[in-house]
């Protein structure tokens, strides 16, 4: 079962990497990508802007982020123009009925060997950074902020850029 499987224990945080013959960048830190802010969704955004803006700007995919922070999922181009093309959403349809909600999250302080774990089977993640936030009542919490979306792309620009061989 999963627990057996290493790359899944290491990529949910159970297991430090055990691998033996690591390259170079395996213990990296994720930050050290230097990631562009990335451009974020509001749930509200119709299909048809979320499209707009997408394609304008330059980007395949964003994250769609409540007010409050919390992280909804993630809105690609491709399938928000496969839900509406076949008939699945409609172009004023808010962008929630067409995110994938199934991600993963990784941390500035996390390594690039987590991150390459995780690119095994999920197209991206998203980087996350956690905050302290104090209410009025100067209650506590902690609040994950959006601070990129990290590709297999990403990672493997950083690595051919920065071989040491």
């Amino acid at each position: 079962s999963k627990f057996l499987n290493d790359k899944w224990m290491i990529k949910n945080g159970f297991l430090n990497d055990v691998q033996e013959h690591k390259p170079w960048w395996w213990n990296i830190k994720v930050q050290k990508l230097n990631l562009s802010a990335p451009l974020i969704l509001l749930p509200e955004v119709s299909c048809q802007k979320a499209i707009e803006i997408l394609q304008e700007k330059g980007y395949d995919q964003a994250p769609v982020v409540a007010e409050s922070g919390l992280i909804l999922g993630m809105v690609t181009l491709s399938n928000t123009l496969t839900s509406v093309l076949a008939g699945n959403a409609q172009f004023s349809d808010a962008v929630t009925k067409v995110i994938y909600d199934q991600f993963s999250k990784i941390g500035l302080e996390d390594s690039l060997g987590k991150l390459s774990c995780i690119l095994e089977n999920d197209h991206f993640a998203i980087v996350v950074h956690e905050q302290m936030q104090f209410n009025g009542n100067g209650s506590s919490f902690m609040k994950q902020m959006v601070f990129g979306v990290v590709t297999a792309m990403d990672l493997l620009t950083f690595v051919s850029r920065n071989d040491k061989k």
